[in-house]
């Protein structure tokens, strides 16, 4: 088909469904914040870029030079169901003219083909939309070398709407994001451990039109807090950039040495998301949301199920969604591939999982209150005082300069002290001397080491290494620590 040859595209924008069914004051607010919206998105990437409202859909003209850049952006956007590519002719004021100017257009790729025309009309005129149906395909059947028509599953669709003189040509149909404008529902404190499920939870949010922030309970030092800190603005920039939205990061090493201290080790993981929770509830507060989001599924984890995820819950007032409820392990990632944070959460450590040795599935509500009794609840007070707010988009700003931590694969005899950050007794045995700190004890132990001496940190995958590596290099201004991971 041929291209527009002026310098603008037009995009005619379709309502998600749900939009158009409210009623009229809650369309209008819907469809006023989608235009406010783009309006927030668009004019970042060109400040040419026009938008028109009208009742039933919004009409974008971008320049060319962006013309892709937009049109992601549009497909990314919560609110919209459909984004039509057209090219727009004006003076369209009978069939003749109609009938010529589509001729025009598709004459050439109709050869060999079966095809329908597809019409909407809107406005006054003297004719229907069957009427512009039925000589546009007869004009077309008698002047190119078209197969034939076809209603029903055609090959080529030629797709138009009029609206009174004006001809909008559709010469392609994509798949928009649907769900509500972000903006529309409020907000929501999404727990973020930056993995597939906490990623996933959010953006169902944020394509459900609620404007989404981010708490992130920092276990592993400066390097998992980078890590979901970028995943975080990704998905902020993608889907929600058109507001502002914060990134609070609670400092949780000691909430987790108190939790080491004070529960058995069957209940560490459903105290560690009690505790979660409970700090969510006291920042929710202060944002003044009334709102939580966790990432968990039924079943998926022992703290997820049902008498478990109860014990948790009971901690907190606010209203928690869980969108991954009931779904399995591939359909998150299944998402999770479709949406970009694939390549973020398979590098994110879960650090929730790794505490309990033999975790409770079906914890006591009796048990857990005698648990609860022993925790010093101060400690987690203290770790939300300390925690640091930032806007997301200033996040990329907080972690662009920073640079990972070298990783060492080959060893000679008394080159380093290799340090096993494993939770498990067994110690590595290596060429070099090797010394047993769990990952949980590496904050009060590794001050009490030589410090003349170099460190190698060592975990079975090397993400848990990488990370406490990168805390212990920024909290004791030292460059003696390296990660190991060895050749296999």
């Amino acid at each position: 088909m041929q291209k527009n040859s002026v310098e603008t595209q037009k995009f005619i924008l379709k309502f998600f469904p749900e939009i158009m069914i409210k009623g009229s004051s809650a369309k209008r607010q819907m469809v006023g914040q989608l235009y406010n919206n783009l309006i927030a998105i668009l004019t970042k990437i060109n400040s040419e870029v026009i938008i028109k409202k009208h009742s039933d859909k919004l009409e974008v003209f971008t320049p060319i030079i962006v013309l892709d850049e937009v049109k992601q952006k549009l497909l990314d956007t919560s609110g919209i169901e459909q984004v039509l590519e057209v090219l727009q002719f004006d003076a369209m004021d009978t069939i003749e003219k109609i009938k010529i100017k589509v001729g025009e257009l598709v004459i050439d790729s109709l050869k060999g083909k079966t095809f329908a025309v597809r019409v909407k009309r809107t406005g006054k005129h003297s004719f229907t939309s069957l009427d512009i149906e039925k000589t546009v395909g007869g004009y077309l059947l008698a002047h190119s070398k078209a197969k034939g028509v076809q209603l029903k599953n055609p090959e080529i669709t030629v797709q138009m709407e009029v609206m009174e003189k004006q001809l909008n040509f559709i010469s392609a149909r994509y798949k928009g994001l649907s769900g509500f404008p972000i903006g529309t529902q409020g907000d929501i404190l999404s727990l973020m451990s930056g993995g597939f499920d906490s990623t996933v939870a959010s953006y169902l949010t944020m394509k459900r039109g609620i404007k989404t922030h981010f708490v992130f309970f920092n276990l592993g030092g400066i390097a998992h807090e980078i890590g979901v800190k970028q995943v975080a603005f990704y998905l902020w920039s993608k889907f929600g950039s058109s507001h502002k939205v914060k990134f609070i990061s609670v400092p949780f090493d000691d909430v987790l040495t108190e939790i080491f201290r004070s529960t058995p080790p069957t209940y560490m993981g459903v105290v560690l998301k009690r505790l979660m929770l409970m700090a969510s509830e006291k920042i929710a507060d202060e944002l003044e949301i009334d709102a939580l989001l966790t990432g968990e599924s039924v079943a998926q984890v022992s703290s997820q199920t049902l008498r478990n995820l109860a014990l948790i819950d009971e901690v907190s007032n606010k209203l928690i969604l869980r969108p991954l409820s009931t779904m399995n392990k591939p359909e998150i990632i299944s998402i999770a591939n479709d949406i970009g944070t694939r390549q973020f959460a398979e590098s994110m450590p879960e650090y929730c999982g790794v505490i309990s040795q033999n975790p409770i599935i079906y914890g006591s509500f009796k048990r857990m209150e005698k648990v609860a009794k022993k925790f010093d609840y101060e400690v987690l007070n203290k770790a939300v005082e300390d925690a640091k707010h930032i806007y997301v988009h200033d996040i990329i700003d907080d972690i662009k300069n920073l640079d990972a931590v070298e990783v060492v694969s080959e060893l000679k005899q008394g080159d380093f002290i290799v340090i096993d950050i494993r939770e498990e007794d067994e110690c590595i045995e290596t060429s070099c001397e090797s010394i047993k700190i769990p990952f949980h004890k590496l904050k009060s132990e590794f001050p009490k080491l030589d410090k003349e001496k170099d460190y190698l940190l060592y975990c079975e995958k090397g993400v848990m290494s990488q990370l406490h590596a990168q805390y212990l290099r920024d909290e004791y201004k030292c460059e003696n620590v390296k990660v190991y991971r060895p050749i296999k």
